[in-house]
């Protein structure tokens, strides 16, 4: 096979691809899997089998075969391991009129906000943090996950009620 040169509308077309759904895609396998370092990984691997794979590929099931790739890589990655939600460090907020008791409090209930996310059932989480995090819609996570909207009602409801009883006993 030849290889494309670098001006080709074939590279051209890839880009656009990797640069409207690389977001996306880093950040639903983050979601699944809390490492920020392997969501990079897997997403571009994600990138690169689609490349592999592009003369066989609809131009319109791209995202959902693109995240079809990158759950499937995360399944692989995870096989015996038992999945931890880390959150990434926030950068420190810039000095504010709060006082450092407020400040306190506020990064307590943060913390606590994160362990609670961090312990949701992983398919519950997934479905949060895509709907909350990346503002996709029931439709748009359920096409992406391969399951009913109904479904996706479902695991937002069970992530909902936790964090509300977990919210009720702070």
């Amino acid at each position: 096979m030849d290889s494309p040169s670098h001006n080709s509308p074939e590279i051209a077309s890839f880009n656009a691809i990797f640069n409207q759904y690389y977001d996306g895609v880093r950040n639903f396998i983050y979601y699944k899997s809390g490492n920020i370092a392997l969501a990079e990984d897997l997403a571009q691997e994600a990138f690169l089998i689609l490349w592999k794979k592009r003369d066989s590929i609809d131009p319109e099931k791209v995202k959902s075969y693109l995240y079809t790739i990158a759950n499937n890589l995360f399944l692989n990655e995870i096989k015996h391991q038992k999945v931890v939600m880390k959150f990434q460090e926030q950068p420190a907020p810039q000095a504010t009129a709060e006082s450092p008791q407020f400040n306190m409090e506020e990064e307590e209930f943060r913390q606590q906000l994160e362990t609670a996310i961090s312990g949701l059932p992983e398919k519950n989480r997934t479905v949060f943090l895509m709907n909350r995090i990346d503002r996709l819609t029931y439709k748009e996570i359920a096409d992406m996950l391969g399951i009913s909207i109904k479904a996706v009602e479902k695991r937002m409801h069970k992530a909902l009620t936790e964090l509300r009883n977990l919210y009720s006993r702070i």
